[in-house]
């Protein structure tokens, strides 16, 4: 088992791998920037170094820094936790060369996965069913015109590298494709650093279904079913849920040995996540690969009663995943709403200020993972995430008639979060009745806006 980890990262994961690392007896050293002093993992690990100022670009993202701190703090493992270096294949590369065991998978499985081009035709050759677009990068806006003409519109631009939507543009023709072309292009090199696009066919109507998966280095590995994020706006997910209210047994059986056959043909160890697309009849396509843990992942761990957590750390520790696939059951349904630090009535623009008072949910079906605590100043340097609050019943109604009450009991003063509409969107009627899509939060977000304009909501 590892002696000492370094966490590489902020707020809420890294208090949720503190608790982690703590139940297996590993000693954890927090890494902070100057605008994190005070946080919660700070209080709560065994040892904390400053790394820098508050610019991500100057600590959480500084290699050398983070790096230094381990060696110095005697670690021998770093926890990236998701975002920041998570997903940086050079940062997995120096830990492997400074003799620190990087939690995750190697960095050649990172920059194998990390490029949506070549994550397309890997799992093209594994046999697991893609969109139809570019076999690779686009190397002109004459080639994506062509490729257009093919397969037909609305298509989709996006970059190679990166997530979390940025430098995404829909087209619905010619036109709009060659204006967002160079857009897409500018935006994707300003958020990744490279901007090379791919281009799919865009499906309008469709759900974000995704697959978490275990491996270990023995060559086993495990799915854990599906995780739901349709209830998304701008590519960001604000409810997530397990299992899916529309996959059936059988599509998640099919689904899940998709997944394993495409890590398996990559190698991969640790935890990661294959994220697919599924159209209305059912049908479903790999979009990309997260090599990483995700912001979600509570909800798989409470429906399978398996921490992943955990299991990342004993796997990155050499040990054997001992979970058999026929001993994951999904035994309950469970929901997870992310509470940012936004103003939903204003498109959801961050919104800060200090944490006058703070009332966490409790009662029976309630999870919580926070690093909140009254007095609480949430610096604006880094994501809004203040909390996930995380619900679990026999049914899908009962998680969700939970997360109502838990939504209601959760008290947050001092700024503006994203409850309200949250709210709104699980007593939402097409919602109840599982019946959305990637489309359908925007189109409810300006129906509650008008009807709070009218005083109606």
């Amino acid at each position: 088992m590892l002696n000492k980890v370094l966490i590489a990262n902020r707020g809420e994961i890294a208090v949720r791998i503190v608790r982690a690392c703590q139940e297996l007896g590993i000693r954890t050293v927090a890494a902070f920037s100057e605008a994190d002093r005070d946080s919660l993992a700070v209080r709560l690990a065994d040892e904390a170094v400053c790394i820098g100022p508050a610019a991500p670009a100057k600590s959480y993202l500084n290699t050398p820094a983070l790096i230094s701190a381990a060696l110095i703090t005697g670690c021998d493992g770093i926890h990236p936790g998701y975002g920041f270096l998570s997903e940086n294949p050079y940062f997995a590369e120096i830990c492997a060369e400074c003799k620190l065991t990087f939690i995750g998978p190697s960095a050649e499985t990172i920059r194998l996965m990390g490029d949506k081009s070549i994550g397309r035709q890997t799992m093209r050759a594994a046999g697991v069913p893609i969109i139809p677009g570019s076999e690779g990068e686009l190397q002109s806006v004459e080639e994506a015109v062509d490729l257009a003409r093919q397969i037909g519109y609305p298509v989709l631009l996006k970059p190679s590298a990166g997530g979390g939507g940025r430098g995404m543009r829909v087209a619905n023709d010619e036109s709009e494709l060659i204006r967002a072309f160079s857009t897409a292009r500018a935006e994707a090199e300003g958020a990744f650093g490279r901007g090379d696009l791919i281009l799919e066919k865009y499906l309008p109507k469709v759900r974000h279904v995704e697959i978490q998966v275990l491996a270990d280095a023995y060559g086993h590995a495990i799915h854990l079913g599906e995780r739901d994020c349709s209830a998304q706006r701008r590519h960001q997910k604000i409810l997530e849920e397990a299992p899916s209210p529309v996959v059936t047994p059988e599509v998640r059986a099919r689904m899940g040995a998709d997944a394993l056959r495409g890590i398996q043909s990559i190698g991969y160890l640790n935890a990661g996540t294959l994220e697919f697309l599924m159209d209305p009849d059912g049908n479903y396509y790999f979009i990309e690969m997260n090599t990483r843990i995700q912001v979600e992942h509570p909800v798989t761990e409470l429906v399978t009663d398996t921490d992943l957590l955990r299991w990342q750390l004993r796997i990155a520790s050499g040990e054997r995943l001992t979970l058999q696939q026929n001993d994951i059951r999904i035994a309950r349904h469970a929901v997870e709403c992310r509470i940012n630090a936004e103003d939903p009535e204003r498109d959801f623009l961050p919104a800060g200020g200090e944490i006058e008072f703070y009332l966490p949910p409790g009662g029976p079906g309630v999870r919580v993972d926070s690093h909140l605590y009254a007095g609480y100043n949430p610096p604006g340097s880094y994501d809004s995430l203040l909390a996930k609050i995380i619900t679990f019943g026999d049914t899908r109604d009962d998680a969700l008639n939970r997360m109502r009450r838990a939504l209601h009991e959760c008290i947050i003063t001092g700024v503006k979060t994203t409850i309200p509409f949250q709210l709104h969107l699980i007593d939402d009627p097409a919602f109840r009745a599982g019946n959305i899509s990637t489309g359908y939060v925007a189109e409810l977000l300006q129906r509650w806006k008008d009807e709070r304009a009218a005083g109606v909501a």
